[in-house]
């Protein structure tokens, strides 16, 4: 069975075509491809994972629950311009984790105004509360397979065996400039969906944000 890419549903960050395969989403639908912490319960194994058995191995090997897991493609020259995501590290009791199945060593990762090269076959977290971007310079199409989970006891040992810092997170606020809650703000009311508009609002609401 064949399934399609679909476009990226955010084009100011990248407006690239076939971009997003979701294998697990809202409901199960091949459609919802936001991802947006929280709502556990009503995330589902799309009909695609269904037909990757290897994926779902790979995929089993986190010990904890899963929300929104996708492959995210970016051809030869694709560049998705620098974001940050609301709420989207280890500190906010989530985690999101790249696998790398189809790389090249020219495409960069570059968080918080680092470059991070990422492999085949090796698992990178990333705290998307940072600022990040990607550039694909090389030759190749760069497919990974993008995690998003929950943070539980598996995690934190995990965390704490390679070096995480748990004093530290503690010292992490969430203070956003205005330029940034204005992004923010604006990448939720592009999704539009039920879930969107309710953490839009509630983040208006930590912001000050009055209507």
């Amino acid at each position: 069975m064949k399934f399609d890419f679909l476009k990226n549903y955010i084009p100011e960050n990248y407006n690239g075509e076939n971009y997003i395969l979701p294998l697990r989403s809202m409901e199960g639908k091949l459609n919802r491809i936001a991802a947006i912490p929280g709502n556990i319960e009503k995330y589902k194994d799309t009909i695609a994972l269904k037909e990757c058995s290897y994926f779902q191995e790979v995929i089993a090997t986190f010990l904890c629950k899963k929300e929104t897991i996708r492959l995210m493609n970016i051809p030869p020259g694709g560049l998705i311009k620098t974001h940050i995501d609301h709420e989207s590290g280890y500190e906010d009791g989530f985690f999101r984790i790249h696998i790398p199945v189809i790389t090249n060593e020219k495409v960069h990762f570059i968080l918080n105004d680092h470059i991070i090269i990422m492999k085949s076959g090796e698992a990178w977290y990333t705290n998307v509360n940072f600022p990040h971007s990607v550039a694909n310079n090389g030759q190749t199409n760069r497919v990974h397979l993008v995690i998003d989970c929950i943070r539980n006891r598996w995690s934190d040992e995990l965390f704490q065996s390679v070096g995480y810092d748990f004093t530290q997170e503690k010292k992490i606020e969430k203070v956003y400039s205005k330029s940034e809650v204005l992004r923010i703000i604006e990448e939720l009311e592009l999704q539009d969906t039920t879930e969107t508009r309710t953490f839009l609002e509630q983040f208006k609401r930590e912001q000050g944000i009055k209507e």
